[in-house]
């Protein structure tokens, strides 16, 4: 009976051994079969989709997103030509974009792949005794071939604007200072940085096609 009992202790201690497990992150090859397998070398990067407050958002944000796209290995179309194109045709805001044929942006603009940037949030907050600046964005890049998702992934930065000497009134006044003066752009660019880490390199970089055994990083938050 004592024999019984042991063993069915082990068994019930190598279950939960087994249930406490953690399922590995997601390699770039596992995520993103689709981009590896249709290879889109240029990009065409869309007005952004406002979700916040702020109506110069996406002015400003299209300012940062052309160089980290370069960078990681992919022609980007000019995002100015491109934006000023849109315009001509009445179109300020890439939600009213979303449903189109993604197969236009390639006869319009010879791109393999479009870009669609939401920015969720552009905001200053405030509380008792601080402050902080956050910038948030999801990224949606789909192809012109097939209207196929090929990469998505989303990311937010809180920028702390805290007074810190510990006086609270001081504090106070440090930190309405220091929050009214931030300047989004350079936080705008850290969550460009943070996710195109995990877009996997364009034809243009070398390490095309060799990043595929590289993890999926989870959201980056400071």
């Amino acid at each position: 009976m004592m024999h019984k009992l042991l063993t069915l202790a082990l068994i019930g201690f190598v279950i939960t051994l087994s249930g406490c497990k953690t399922t590995p992150l997601s390699t770039k090859g596992e995520a993103y079969q689709a981009l590896y397998q249709q290879q889109p070398r240029s990009i065409v990067v869309v007005p952004a989709i406002n979700l916040s407050t702020a109506a110069d958002a996406p002015e400003l944000y299209l300012t940062t997103i052309a160089q980290p796209l370069s960078e990681a290995g992919f022609y980007v179309m000019s995002v100015p030509i491109v934006k000023q194109i849109l315009n001509m045709q009445g179109v300020v805001d890439g939600a009213e974009l979303r449903t189109a044929d993604m197969s236009k942006f390639n006869l319009l603009f010879g791109a393999d792949a479009v870009l669609f940037v939401t920015i969720n949030s552009w905001d200053t907050n405030y509380y008792v005794t601080g402050g902080n600046v956050t910038v948030g964005a999801s990224f949606e890049l789909i192809s012109t071939a097939n209207s196929e998702t090929l990469w998505l992934q989303e990311r937010t930065v809180v920028h702390n604007t805290s007074g810190g000497s510990g006086n609270i009134f001081a504090d106070i006044i440090a930190t309405a200072i220091s929050t009214a003066i931030t300047d989004y752009v350079p936080i705008a660019r850290t969550v460009n940085r943070n996710v195109i880490v995990d877009l996997p390199k364009g034809p243009y970089h070398p390490k095309y096609l060799k990043d595929q055994a590289e993890p999926v990083r989870v959201s980056v938050q400071k």
